[in-house]
């Protein structure tokens, strides 16, 4: 640790971004500034790690469990699975998150539910995908979401994801568990599809999609995550996970990779999230949509 109580980084000089020169210690500098932002959207969440120690460009892996070299000054959190428990790290701090860039962490990937009751989430998450290079779908569905849930009264919010879309989110009160909070974002995306047929699907099966966008609800279950707000991720350019603010999608330039990690302090220097919606139940939600779809 240094007097700060930030860690030392081994190996500091190791190249993870090998295209962009990036070094380990310039994505634990990254992480180090925007920690502020960052850490509100991930105190007290397990994480799925995404390491890439010998850089991007060769294979990494995804990682659960906290490895037996971590500190013990890592947070922890031990949560059920199938056929026993799975230890997972939990970043509460800016110290943490200097590590795992350490190790080669590029990316934290988030439950979308809180140690305490991971079987019921606090965020609903709508994941937007191009079905090819044109980024045009992906606004046009952001925005019909965005619409959409407006009139179901749940404020929502939108980011870049830093790979190929956006993310739609939705704040709750974790009133309901996984199952139904699936089950109801379906029941919205069927609502999305069914005012543009020609533009969106909820067909699971690929070769059924055309070339229609998929609304994507599956990451809404037990164990699933999804990249956080400032994450970087791992592709060349180190693009970030980016809040933006709904007018931002208006802009025909917008894509998924727009914002990079060196892009940190016109990060911070705009705060789309600043004034976040209070989480809210589904019950109210679920009858206004009753009432549209009927």
């Amino acid at each position: 640790m240094t007097a700060h109580g930030i860690p030392q980084i081994s190996r500091p000089d190791k190249v993870l971004f090998p295209d962009d020169g990036i070094t380990k210690a310039e994505l634990a500098g990254y992480y180090r500034t925007v920690a502020r932002r960052m850490l509100p959207h991930l105190r007290d969440r397990p994480l799925m790690l995404e390491r890439h120690p010998d850089g991007i460009g060769r294979q990494g892996f995804m990682q659960k469990d906290v490895p037996d070299h971590f500190p013990d000054w890592v947070h922890r959190a031990e949560l059920p699975k199938e056929d026993g428990t799975v230890t997972y790290p939990v970043a509460d701090d800016t110290a943490t998150l200097v590590y795992l860039a350490g190790q080669a962490c590029i990316t934290p990937h988030r439950f979308l539910s809180r140690a305490d009751r991971p079987h019921h989430p606090d965020r609903l998450v709508f994941d937007l995908d191009p079905p090819g290079d044109d980024f045009t779908p992906v606004r046009e569905a952001a925005l019909g979401m965005h619409g959409l849930l407006d009139e179901l009264e749940l404020t929502s919010l939108v980011m870049t994801t830093g790979s190929r879309g956006l993310h739609v989110v939705v704040a709750l009160d974790r009133r309901d568990d996984f199952d139904d909070v699936r089950e109801f974002a379906r029941a919205v995306a069927d609502a999305l599809v069914a005012r543009r047929p020609d533009r969106f699907t909820t067909e699971a099966r690929k070769n059924a999609r055309g070339d229609r966008l998929y609304l994507d609800v599956q990451r809404n279950a037990y164990a699933q995550t999804a990249a956080t707000p400032y994450a970087v991720r791992a592709r060349q350019g180190a693009p970030v996970a980016a809040p933006l603010a709904w007018e931002d999608v208006d802009d025909p330039a917008l894509d998924a990779r727009r914002w990079t990690l060196r892009d940190a302090d016109a990060l911070l220097d705009r705060d789309p999230w600043h004034d976040p919606p209070r989480p809210r139940s589904l019950g109210r939600a679920r009858t206004l949509l009753d009432a549209l779809t009927a």
